[in-house]
C-alpha cells in the first residue's frame, strides 16, 4: 500500500462513512416503496469492505471477509469509477461536487489498492 498522508487517510474514512450513509438511507427508502434493492444491497456490502480494507491496512484492525467477497467488493468498486468519472466530468471545476468525487475516487481505489495487497499476500 502507498505511503498516504494523514489527510488523505482521514478524507478516505469520511468519504466511505458518507456513502454508506447515503446508500443505507436510499435502502430504507427504497425497501419501504418494495423497490427492488439488489445493487444497492450489492454495493452497500462492497463499501462496508472497502472501509474496513482501509481500517485493515492503516489501523490494523482485522477483518472477517473471506477472498470471495474481497474479489466480489472490488469488482463492484472498480464498477463504480465510470460513474464518478460521468459524474466528476459534468460537475464545475472547484465546486464542492468535485472535491466530494474526487474524494470518493481516491477512497475507492485506495480501497482497491489494500485488497489487491492483501489477496496477494
Amino acid at each position: 500500500m502507498e505511503n498516504v498522508s494523514t489527510e488523505v487517510k482521514m478524507e478516505s474514512f469520511q468519504a466511505f462513512q458518507s456513502v454508506i450513509r447515503k446508500s443505507e438511507n436510499a435502502l430504507a427508502n427504497m425497501t419501504g416503496k418494495g423497490s427492488n434493492t439488489t445493487l444497492l444491497n450489492k454495493r452497500l456490502k462492497a463499501l462496508y469492505i472497502g472501509l474496513a480494507m482501509l481500517e485493515t491496512a492503516w489501523n490494523l484492525k482485522p477483518h472477517h471477509y473471506s477472498e470471495a467477497d474481497l474479489t466480489e467488493a472490488r469488482h463492484v468498486l472498480t464498477g463504480l469509477f465510470p460513474i464518478l468519472e460521468n459524474m466528476d466530468g459534468k460537475s464545475k471545476t472547484g465546486s464542492p461536487q468535485k472535491t466530494l468525487i474526487a474524494r470518493r475516487v481516491k477512497a475507492f481505489e485506495l480501497a482497491v489498492q489494500a485488497m489487491d495487497d492483501l489477496v496477494k499476500n
